[in-house]
C-alpha cells in the first residue's frame, strides 16, 4: 500500500514541483486547489500526510484543524508552505511539524520529505499487527493468576491473545508477558495491561514501558515480516554536539519535529547505547534537541557511562544514527522530572524548555554560550560538548 498526501495548493509550480519529487519517494499525491474540497476528503479519506500552502493563514489554519480533528487524519503528518516573511512559530502554532519556505527549491522538499516519509510510515505501521502464533506466559501481579494461552497477532505496542475460555480473563493487570518470537530461542519479558477483550476470548495486552533493547527486537522482527515497501527506512546519520545526561542536539539537515519519539544509536570508544528519546527542539535544516526518555536509574546509568568514555576517548567522534518511532500525544508529555520525581537539574534540557522560542540562530547563540562557560562545572555535571 503507497504513502498517500493530500495538497491544497493553487500554485501550479508548486504542485508540479511536488508532485515530481514526491513521486521520487513513492508517495502518492491528492491535489485540491480549492479549500473546499480539501476539507470534504479530509473528513472522508485517509491520508498519511497533508500538505498546505499558506498563503492565505486563515485557509490553511481551517484545513490543518480539519486534518487534526478527522479521526482518519488525526495521526497524519502535516507539511506548511510558508512565505518567507512568515514566521516558523504561526506555521507550528496552526499544527505543522514540517515547514517548507518559498520558493521550494527541489533540494529542499526532498530533504524534508525524505524525513516526512520516514514519520509517515512509522505512525502507519506501529499500531499495523503481524498474524503469529506462539506460546504466551501471562502472569497477573495483582491476584497471581499463571495462564499459558497463544497469540494471534503481534505489534509493536502490544500482542493479542486467545483465551481458552470463552470470556476470557476478567482481570485487566498488570500482566507480566512472556514469550519468544519465532525463530528465537531468546524469551521477551513485558508489562502489560488489557486494552480490550471480545467475546470470543481473544485479548489485547497493550505493552507497557518496554525496555529500549526489547523494542528494538519487536521492531527490527516485525519489519523483516513487512513487504520491502512497506519497510521503515534507514536511520538518519546525525552529528552530535551536545550531550548530558538528559539530552542531547543533534545536527541534521531534516530534523524530526517536536513531540516525534526518536530512537538513538550512539557508538564510540567501543561502546554502544540506545536510547530513546522526545524531540522538544526544531529547528529546520538545522537540527533538533531531543529529551532522553529514562525510567530507570539503569538507564541513566548507562547514559552516564557513555558520557565518561567519550570524555576519556581521546577526541573519539562518535557515531549517531536515528529513526522515528511516531509522534508523542498529549497524554505522553511528561512533565521536567527525573525517573525518581525530583526536577532534573540540566543545563541543557532548561534550555530545551526556556529557550524553545528563539529563532535557530538566536538558540545556537545560546548552546555556544554554554558549551564555553565554566567547562569544569560542566563536566562535574557530565554534559559534554564536541
Amino acid at each position: 500500500m503507497s504513502l498517500k498526501s493530500l495538497v491544497l495548493c493553487s500554485d501550479e509550480k508548486i504542485v508540479r514541483l511536488l508532485r515530481r519529487v514526491l513521486s521520487e519517494l513513492e508517495i502518492g499525491i491528492d491535489h485540491c486547489s480549492e479549500p473546499e474540497s480539501a476539507i470534504r476528503k479530509l473528513t472522508r479519506l485517509r491520508f498519511e500526510a497533508v500538505i498546505v500552502d499558506c498563503t492565505d493563514l486563515k485557509t490553511a489554519s481551517t484545513a490543518l484543524k480539519t486534518a487534526r480533528t478527522a479521526p482518519c487524519n488525526k495521526r497524519a503528518i502535516a507539511v506548511a508552505i510558508m512565505d518567507g516573511h512568515t514566521g516558523l512559530r504561526s506555521a507550528f502554532d496552526m499544527g505543522a511539524h514540517f515547514v517548507l519556505y518559498k520558493p521550494v527549491s527541489p533540494e529542499r522538499a526532498k530533504a524534508a520529505f525524505r524525513a516526512a516519509r520516514a514519520l509517515m510510515k512509522r505512525e502507519r505501521r506501529r499500531n499495523t499487527r503481524v498474524p503469529v502464533q506462539v506460546p504466551v506466559h501471562l502472569i497477573n501481579q495483582s491476584s497471581g493468576l499463571k495462564e499459558k494461552v497463544v497469540s494471534n497477532d503481534l505489534s509493536e505496542g502490544g500482542i493479542a491473545v486467545q483465551h481458552p475460555k470463552r470470556h476470557g480473563a476478567k482481570h485487566r493487570g498488570p500482566w507480566q508477558v512472556k514469550f519468544a518470537l519465532p525463530g528465537s530461542t531468546r524469551e521477551l519479558e513485558l508489562a502489560g495491561e488489557a486494552a480490550w477483550q471480545n467475546p470470543g476470548g481473544q485479548i489485547g495486552i497493550r505493552f507497557v514501558g518496554p525496555p529500549v533493547e526489547i523494542s528494538y527486537q519487536l521492531r527490527q522482527w516485525l519489519n523483516s515480516q513487512s513487504p520491502e515497501n512497506e519497510k521503515d527506512d534507514p536511520p538518519v546519520r546525525c552529528k552530535l554536539t551536545d550531550l548530558s545526561l538528559g539530552g542531547c542536539y543533534l545536527e541534521v539537515s531534516s530534523p524530526f519535529p517536536a513531540r516525534t519519539r526518536i530512537l538513538i544509536c550512539m557508538r564510540a570508544a567501543g561502546l554502544e547505547l540506545r536510547v530513546e528519546g522526545v524531540v522538544r527542539i526544531m529547528h529546520p535544516e538545522v537540527g533538533m534537541g531531543v529529551e532522553f526518555r529514562q525510567t530507570t536509574d539503569e538507564q541513566r546509568d548507562q547514559v552516564e557511562k557513555f558520557i565518561h568514555a567519550l570524555r576519556d576517548g581521546d577526541g573519539a567522534i562518535p557515531e549517531l544514527m536515528v529513526e522515528p518511532e511516531g509522534l508523542e500525544t498529549e497524554a505522553d508529555v511528561p512533565s521536567k522530572a527525573a525517573p525518581d520525581g525530583h526536577e532534573i537539574d540540566d543545563p541543557l534540557l532548561e534550555l530545551f524548555y526556556d529557550k524553545a522560542s528563539l529563532p535557530a540562530e538566536l538558540f545556537l547563540g545560546e548552546l555556544r554560550k554554554q558549551r564555553m562557560s565554566h567547562p569544569m562545572d560542566a563536566a562535574e555535571e557530565n554534559i559534554l560538548p564536541f
